[in-house]
């Protein structure tokens, strides 16, 4: 069974760094597309990074210039990287892996528990 679990997230002051680390786990055939999505309560999730399996990369504008996104195929892990945090960074951030479990199973979305970021003012 194909799980996903996020690890990281904390309290942090604005202006601060703070890294986000997801491991997929389970037997998988292919991982395409891996990302971020963050949600804060009322919104849906949004977008923050994405990282194709031949490493193109693609940001939300909020993110653009302070966020970094990077994946690891051989220990099935992506990571997020926050540099110079701000207050509206703040919400619960979850790990999204569009992925194959097997070579007969369609590609599928998988999602992550979510790990909170808060960000002080």
């Amino acid at each position: 069974q194909v799980q996903l679990v996020e690890s990281g997230g904390g309290l942090v002051q604005a202006g601060g760094s703070l890294g986000l680390s997801c491991a997929v786990s389970g037997r998988i055939f292919r991982i395409d597309i891996m990302a971020w999505y963050r949600q804060t309560p009322g919104n849906q999730r949004e977008l923050v990074a994405s990282i194709t399996n031949s490493g193109s990369t693609k940001y939300a504008d909020s993110a653009k210039g302070r966020f970094t996104i990077s994946r690891d195929d051989a220990k099935k892990m992506v990571y997020l990287q926050m540099e110079s945090l701000k207050p509206e960074d703040t919400g619960a951030y979850y790990c999204n892996s569009n992925l194959q479990a097997r070579l007969w199973s369609t590609v599928s979305d998988y999602w992550g528990q979510g790990t909170q970021v808060t960000v002080s003012s």
